[in-house]
């Protein structure tokens, strides 16, 4: 059975386009675009048949099939070519099971998927290995693509500068000056890509790059390209087949731009669909005060209106004017969604709380954490409820925000959790002092 998929208008008007054009927006009525598969055709594998496929391939060598991506091709990109693909192995990472952090909030049943243990750090290695194997596959066939350009927030940029330089592309990022992190900074600087660090927000970068993506051969690499969306639904997939087959109750995204809110949606929906599970998730989405344009919209009846995002740690979700947010808003009316914010105290408490117990949380992951305890409290998540904290990106990324919470140097945190070096002499009886100093105070 050959399987097909083509970009489509998600406002419902006609017309398919190929996932090889440089088509972003409907041409009708310039809505975004999403990615739409031939359920039919894949209709021809049974629901077990698929899971067993899937499971056959996971965590192999045969190419491209390692990838947990690429493992589940006939679901992202069918048509794409094994020669043109270009894999960092991404996607297989850990789905842990918080069991002491659990324990603390009366749960049994808590995981933290930890989609930073990843190439360059963050969930966007599933997307952009889509994106960059299209863009590829379009050049070996004589397209004309001159570079592929992002605006960031810091992991987009990462991601899309090391699959572009893995696939001998020139790439093109966009970054608001001094707001993203020196580790976010120097990684796409290392991968040899074109840096534009611009006196504005995220929001004036993507403007900006959107300008510039409609010129001839400038690709665009942000998640209003449905490809992106399609590498980062496969998370979806992994925590159902990481839980052996089994869905979970309820899903925690922590939110910016938005896509992976209607990424994680199409891949339950996609499942459900074709049989692999029997009921979908609620799905909930974490978003930081300071930038919660989605947060105000469900307390206004869906009403959306951007907002100038203000600084916050959680920087890679300091967006205030999302391009996704439509996409977001459907996934959760489909999936008795909620909209919670956390303070920058909250998410930071929150990252450091969680930390004690095991874990290297990054801000973006401090919100979602954040979010879990405040719906906690207030007896919207049961304690015997199976749920799922999406943790977007390695805390090795954010050391700045780790380092300024343990030092009190955080703007308006003071820190529940700080745990600072104790300097001593060279002497062992000043050690041994307090080390039992230490011993006697957390008995």
């Amino acid at each position: 059975m050959a399987y097909r998929a083509v970009f489509r208008c998600i406002a419902g008007c006609p017309g398919d386009y190929p996932l090889w054009d440089p088509i972003y927006r409907c041409p009708t009525c310039s809505d975004l675009l999403e990615v739409s598969h031939d359920l039919d055709a894949l209709t021809d594998r049974s629901a077990v048949a698929w899971m067993r496929l899937f499971d056959e391939r996971y965590k192999r060598t045969t190419w491209p099939y390692g990838s947990s991506v690429w493992g589940k091709k006939e679901w992202v990109c069918p048509d794409i070519r094994d020669e043109s693909v270009v894999s960092m192995d991404e996607g297989g990472t850990n789905l842990l099971w918080a069991e002491r952090f659990g324990r603390e909030l009366g749960m049994r049943d808590l995981w933290v998927k930890l989609c930073g243990n990843s190439h360059t750090g963050s969930f966007k290695d599933l997307g952009m290995t889509v994106l960059v194997s299209v863009v590829q596959q379009i050049i070996k066939d004589g397209g004309t693509i001159r570079a592929v350009a992002c605006a960031s927030t810091g992991d987009t940029s990462a991601s899309l500068a090391a699959y572009a330089a893995a696939g001998g592309i020139p790439a093109i990022v966009l970054l608001p000056r001094g707001k993203v992190s020196t580790a976010q900074l120097l990684q796409p600087i290392a991968n040899g890509a074109l840096v534009l660090s611009l006196d504005t927000d995220f929001d004036g970068c993507m403007a900006i790059v959107q300008r510039l993506s409609q010129d001839e051969g400038i690709y665009l690499a942000n998640s209003m390209n449905s490809l992106r969306l399609e590498g980062q639904k496969t998370v979806a997939i992994e925590i159902v087949q990481q839980l052996d087959w089994q869905i979970p109750d309820v899903v925690i995204i922590p939110g910016g731009n938005l896509g992976n809110v209607s990424a994680l949606g199409a891949g339950f929906d996609l499942m459900a669909a074709l049989g692999l599970i029997n009921k979908q998730p609620q799905i909930v989405v974490a978003q930081a005060e300071a930038a919660n344009p989605l947060y105000r919209a469900y307390q206004n009846d869906w009403v959306f209106e951007p907002v100038a995002a203000k600084p916050t740690q959680a920087s890679a979700i300091q967006i205030g004017n999302p391009v996704s947010v439509r996409k977001a808003i459907r996934t959760l009316q489909r999936h008795r969604g909620i909209v919670e914010q956390a303070s920058e105290a909250e998410l930071a408490e929150a990252a450091a709380r969680a930390d004690r117990t095991g874990m290297y949380n990054c801000p973006h992951t401090g919100v979602a954490l954040a979010v879990l305890i405040k719906l906690r409290e207030r007896g919207l998540i049961d304690a015997s409820a199976r749920v799922v904290v999406v943790s977007t990106a390695s805390g090795l990324k954010f050391t700045d925000f780790k380092l300024g919470y343990h030092e009190s140097r955080l703007p308006h945190i003071t820190p529940q959790y700080a745990n600072t070096p104790v300097e001593l002499p060279n002497d062992y009886d000043a050690v041994r002092r307090t080390v039992d100093e230490h011993a006697a105070a957390v008995s």
